[in-house]
């Protein structure tokens, strides 16, 4: 009996049977260690969520009280970035998020760039404090508004309208600061909505700008209250500026649904 014939024949076989050498060639393939799959997504998640943050809507979290009670300490806002990207301008009423340097802020501040860096992409997902050139307020005025404090009722008064400001924090005035100015084109008069606790346009106005924020220095437009779950609401105030008539006398457009977030 050839014993080494058959011996030669079997192997022959098994080697040429596909399944086996499917079986042999991933038994020795080496499996990626689940900790780098694990890093791969959560980086790539990363990745996406930065890029959304970047062009499309960035949480922003409220640092202090110059807001209320529209905006508490601690509320995340979604900014929608898009809103002023294809045409559209800051309306009266809008709470906009804007980089306050040149106008609030001589010059950015200067520190530890990784530090920065690290700081950027926290707050950029709502973990950290925006930075400290980054502001946010409702717009009063838009260029070519004349904005006045105040009537006999101590409403400011926009184009000679005075406006019901139904959004200011309890017990605040509409400003214990004087003023008459008119906003140059191009430019935003902005104040906080809890006049006495905010820093805003009013405590600039002997810097460069007369205390008004460059429209190209807007960030973006704050439509929704994103987190706590408890305060999920959209960001109103608009429809207090829906009869202010424009700087040439013409009636100021119609806020769609009774408000312009």
């Amino acid at each position: 009996m050839d014993i080494e014939g058959r011996l030669a024949e079997r192997d022959r076989s098994s080697c040429s049977d596909p399944e086996h050498e499917e079986r042999s060639r991933s038994s020795h393939t080496p499996e990626r260690p689940p900790w780098r799959r694990a890093a791969l997504l959560a980086a790539v998640s990363m990745a996406l969520v930065l890029l959304v943050s970047g062009f499309v809507v960035q949480p922003f979290l409220i640092p202090s009280g110059s807001m209320e009670n529209t905006l508490r300490p601690g509320d995340r806002v979604l900014v929608n970035k898009l809103a002023y990207r294809f045409g559209d301008d800051p309306r009266r009423g809008d709470v906009v998020v804007f980089d306050g340097t040149g106008s609030f802020l001589r010059e950015g501040p200067s520190g530890n760039p990784v530090t920065g860096a690290l700081r950027t992409a926290a707050a950029a997902v709502g973990l950290a404090e925006p930075a400290e050139t980054d502001y946010i307020k409702r717009v009063v005025g838009v260029g070519g508004d004349r904005v006045v404090c105040c009537d006999k009722r101590g409403r400011i008064e926009v184009n000679g309208r005075p406006v019901n400001e139904d959004y200011l924090y309890p017990g605040d005035s509409a400003s214990r600061v004087p003023f008459d100015t008119v906003v140059p084109e191009g430019r935003l008069w902005v104040m906080g909505d809890h006049r006495s606790a905010s820093r805003d346009s009013r405590d600039h106005l002997g810097e460069p700008g007369g205390g008004t924020v460059p429209v190209d220095q807007v960030i973006g437009r704050a439509d929704w209250i994103g987190w706590p779950f408890g305060r999920w609401s959209r960001v109103r105030g608009a429809e207090a500026f829906a009869h202010v008539p424009g700087p040439g006398g013409a009636q100021g457009a119609a806020v769609p649904g009774g408000a312009h977030g």
